[in-house]
């Protein structure tokens, strides 16, 4: 079977990645709702599949993607290099502080992540997946007060994450000047239970956007507004 899963406009070569292209990356590269931005920060970039999303959507963006695994940032090298977006996007093989320090002026519109999201549980026996999906309160700790220096006045900054890791989000950001401006809350099917929240926080103290979306109609058929979404990336559609 092939390792490339083929979009519309770029395919995603994801052998050497342990977490493949999956719904909730392709929710967030595609819900995402900032204005125009010129700077963009994709932290765990995996395969590269969000930053090359944010390539599709944002002609005038150009693109960091930071990676700590380095067969995965070899990956997404490869999977930039190969897309008509190869000018405007760049891998890092480094932790999100590693390259925060490195460029400890640099700014972003657009902060963006489908972080690690099972913090403090147990470890599965891949060391890969250990390191996509799994971390402690104090990742996100970092990630929310770098993410603040880095940001710019008007900047958003991007996650999407389980309900309850989501909560304990939000307390973080306040302590740094983040607050919560839109909150899209995924539902699997119409009666079901949230199971995802995508977060977009700013420095503006607003009043929070709560928003629903459905990503099933029914068993195995996809609601129409996952299908509206989409269907400028996926060949599904």
């Amino acid at each position: 079977m092939s390792s490339v899963f083929h979009f519309k406009q770029f395919s995603v070569d994801q052998a050497d990645c342990a977490m493949k292209v999956n719904t909730d990356a392709v929710l967030l590269g595609a819900l995402v709702s900032a204005q125009d931005p010129q700077t963009i920060l994709d932290v765990g970039t995996g395969t590269g599949v969000i930053a090359l999303m944010l390539a599709q959507r944002y002609p005038q963006a150009c693109i960091d993607a930071v990676e700590i695994d380095g067969k995965a940032a070899s990956t997404a090298c490869r999977n930039f290099a190969n897309s008509s977006f190869a000018n405007r996007l760049k891998a890092y093989s480094c932790s999100f502080e590693a390259h925060f320090e490195r460029h400890p002026d640099k700014k972003y519109d657009l902060i963006i992540s489908n972080p690690p999201f099972f913090i403090d549980s147990l470890r599965p026996d891949d060391p890969g997946k250990e390191l996509a999906r799994h971390t402690d309160s104090l990742f996100f700790e970092r990630l929310i007060s770098g993410s603040a220096v880095h940001l710019n006045e008007n900047g958003l900054l991007c996650l999407i994450l389980p309900v309850m890791t989501a909560k304990f989000i939000k307390s973080i950001g306040s302590v740094n000047r983040l607050k919560v401006r839109t909150e899209i809350l995924i539902h699997s099917c119409l009666s079901s239970e949230p199971h995802r929240s995508l977060l977009m926080l700013g420095f503006d103290p607003v009043k929070t956007e709560i928003h629903k979306f459905v990503i099933y109609e029914q068993p195995k058929v996809y609601s129409d507004e996952y299908n509206n979404l989409l269907k400028d990336f996926l060949t599904i559609f």
